[in-house]
């Protein structure tokens, strides 16, 4: 076990690293809270004391399946003040899912605490799309600055169930169809940085056939959507490495944003690409939006192999619900 000290503005992290199972779990402790507050901000540690020490947990580049999930949970039940994501979308998610386990919110050991364990983000991935909603760059001394200031605020978090009832969390864009399919692909192409999703979309393309799917709307009645091309639903603004795929989606608003493509050809996303990314799409024909609450998606050819993602991790297959947790997640933003 090492031991490392960071520079946070006028302070220094004490930090004590281990690693664990491939990935790095990193403890540190920051030795003052600083005394600010903002309009819909809460001051970071939940403690008026400009002396108490916050207890930080960094999370680094895991490897291991799912153990950033592991050490989340565990660092949330031994009462650490914040648990900070650093790496791309998929160091992310996996956080965000550490806060959960079984359907409900995971809490401190202590029941007397009087304060919970927040989100933070260093963000240093190649896509680092939940970020940009944010306004915030690849730049780990602005978001080190951030998470000294402490400065929280009630985050939406979506979550989605399978026909057994299981649970997944995500913060930044779930997707299904030929844009989660072309997300399967683009993880074999990293390597060429954000090209890697238009290269895995066109790889998509090739079999790639528009189904007709059902959609049930806040809990409302069934419609049938013909010849869907994709279906994304957005908590967050980007995917694919800083495509505005749901440009209304606000994390702290409380609903999702839907945009549903229709009978897209191959050649319709290369023309229309460029609207794809600066988010101006929903004018463009066979395109639309819903604002939703909750929404149920199933295929209605019954085949099963509509592809289903979320935040770039493949999840499977339709049929899927996604609804929204309004201010789940306490985060330092």
């Amino acid at each position: 076990m090492g031991y490392y000290q960071i520079a946070l503005g006028s302070g220094i992290l004490g930090v004590r690293a281990s690693t664990m199972a491939k990935s790095w779990a990193i403890k540190a402790e920051q030795p003052t809270v600083p005394d600010l507050s903002a309009d819909r901000f809460i001051q970071g540690g939940g403690s008026s004391s400009p002396s108490r020490r916050r207890n930080l947990v960094f999370v680094v580049n895991p490897q291991g399946p799912s153990h950033a999930i592991d050490i989340t949970r565990e660092a949330i039940r031994e009462g650490a003040d914040a648990v900070i994501a650093v790496g791309g979308d998929g160091t992310l998610h996996e956080v965000v899912n550490g806060f959960f386990w079984a359907g409900k919110a995971v809490t401190n050991h202590d029941r007397t605490a009087t304060s919970s364990t927040a989100l933070g983000l260093i963000p240093l991935g190649t896509g680092s799309d939940f970020a940009r909603t944010l306004g915030r760059k690849n730049d780990p001394v602005e978001a080190i600055e951030c998470i000294h200031r402490g400065l929280r605020s009630r985050i939406d978090v979506g979550v989605i169930s399978g026909e057994q009832g299981e649970s997944h969390y995500f913060i930044n864009v779930a997707d299904i169809h030929l844009s989660a399919k072309a997300g399967y692909y683009a993880s074999r192409y990293k390597k060429f940085g954000n090209l890697c999703y238009v290269i895995g979309a066109l790889q998509a393309f090739i079999g790639h056939h528009n189904q007709d799917l059902r959609i049930k709307i806040n809990e409302g009645k069934w419609e049938t959507y013909s010849k869907a091309t994709a279906l994304c639903i957005g908590n967050a603004k980007y995917f694919g490495g800083g495509m505005k795929i749901t440009p209304n989606a606000d994390p702290f608003n409380g609903n999702l944003e839907v945009v549903i493509l229709q009978d897209f050809k191959w050649y319709d996303f290369i023309l229309k690409l460029h609207k794809l990314y600066n988010g101006t799409h929903l004018s463009v024909k066979n395109v639309s939006s819903i604002s939703v609450r909750s929404i149920e998606v199933e295929d209605v050819s019954g085949s099963g192999g509509i592809f289903v993602q979320s935040d770039g991790e493949h999840l499977g297959f339709l049929p899927r619900k996604f609804r929204i947790v309004p201010g789940a997640i306490e985060m330092i933003c």
